[in-house]
């Protein structure tokens, strides 16, 4: 089957065969469960009662998925997880509160006193912070890599390395793993892979093809698409995904809402459509700026300029509109500069509709950086008005 398609379940008057994520995400089989409502009802209550106490045991005693209380299992919730799994091409999935409920359920359901983390040295700042501070203080320790090297993993191992954690593309500098090789070598030393999808979405990357056993995204981003929700959620296997449950999931409790849920499952319809021309935004705003004085690099994958060009195209079907470029101008300099911008707004995040704009001096792994870089989001707004805002903040630079 193809990498960009999904299974669709067995429905009334449709057949069972493979169809294209828009399709996926656009089409639902008519639901007699809800009056045939087109939109799936937010459950916002906090338990769910039986009507027999032999019906209560059995929810009680078994796998799981019946709902008995918010905290564990939501219908509405569990819609969406249902959605996202089909998606991503997993087995099942768990949504979370945030992205960093997901990213810390998911890394202490597989460390132990004593363990030990293989991390790419540019993933997440609060998940580094997760892995050489909190983690610490129970004995796990960490070892932080270029993620751009092989060799960088492989000398890291050790005999109690336990978890290999990802983020490809990473997005400060936006540096790729090599997915199938780090698989290849996790399993090599019985260790477990965990990847950041959130940058690519499922719609360009599906990680479980290269052996990856566990895809987390921050539904904050792309998936939610709008800027109104915080969510994250765990992709993997029947048996992984049900152990973690059982465990981590119910008893750290950063569980998602039954209306963040339903604003999802809203964001999750377009996504298909909104990376198409996110995907069109970004690519043409970034050859624009490549050819501008005052940047000395775009860091973008889907860029021919990109160092991992070649392995962009090998493990993603496309790419996103987040991206960032490298300028020897000092950061007081391009954030005034960030600061005449029209079109951009000054913020963290990304993944909405709005353009987006931060200043830094540099980045964990890349300490060398001399001058500033400067991240970008590219947004909805139409690419040559966004191109047009960054020539007239441009005029005031010392160049």
């Amino acid at each position: 089957m193809d990498s960009n398609q999904i299974r669709m379940e067995d429905e009334d008057n449709v057949p069972r065969r493979a169809v294209d994520p828009s399709t996926r995400v656009a089409h639902d089989p008519h639901d007699d469960e809800h009056q045939g409502a087109v939109v799936m009802p937010i459950y916002q209550n906090s338990l769910f009662t039986f009507s027999t106490y032999e019906e209560f045991d059995r929810a009680m005693t078994g796998n799981g998925d019946i709902p008995v209380y918010s905290r564990g299992h939501n219908p509405t919730v569990q819609q969406l997880e249902v959605r996202l799994a089909a998606l991503q091409g997993g087995e099942k999935a768990r949504c979370f509160a945030s992205g960093m409920a997901a990213i810390s359920t998911a890394i202490m359901a597989h460390v132990r006193s004593g363990d030990h983390v293989i991390c790419v040295n540019q993933a997440y700042g609060p998940t580094r912070e997760l892995l050489s501070v909190f983690l610490t203080q129970y004995g796990v320790e960490t070892t932080f890599v270029d993620g751009t090297s092989m060799d960088a993993f492989q000398a890291a191992v050790r005999s109690n390395t336990r978890v290999m954690y990802l983020e490809s593309p990473t997005t400060q500098t936006f540096r790729l793993q090599d997915l199938r090789a780090c698989a290849e070598l996790a399993r090599s030393i019985g260790a477990v892979t965990i990847i950041d999808n959130t940058w690519a979405t499922p719609c360009y990357q599906n990680p479980f093809e290269f052996g990856i056993d566990l895809v987390l995204h921050s539904i904050s981003k792309y998936i939610g698409g709008h800027s109104d929700i915080i969510g994250g959620v765990l992709i993997g296997s029947e048996e992984t995904i049900s152990r973690i449950n059982r465990s981590e999931y119910l008893l750290l409790g950063g569980v998602m809402t039954p209306h963040s849920a339903s604003l999802t499952m809203r964001g999750l319809r377009t996504l298909p459509l909104r990376m198409e021309k996110l995907e069109q935004n970004g690519l043409t705003v970034a050859r624009h700026l490549e050819q501008l004085p005052f940047v000395r690099k775009v860091n973008h994958p889907g860029l021919a300029s990109h160092p991992q060009h070649e392995l962009a195209k090998q493990q993603m079907h496309g790419s996103s509109s987040l991206f960032s470029f490298e300028t020897d101008l000092p950061p007081e300099e391009m954030k005034a500069w960030a600061g005449r911008l029209g079109y951009f707004r000054i913020g963290v995040s990304w993944g909405g509709y709005e353009s987006l704009v931060t200043v830094g001096r540099s980045v964990p792994g890349y300490e060398s950086i001399q001058g500033s870089i400067v991240r970008l989001y590219i947004g909805l707004e139409h690419p040559q008005v966004l191109i047009e805002d960054i020539m007239q903040a441009s005029h005031g630079l010392d160049i």
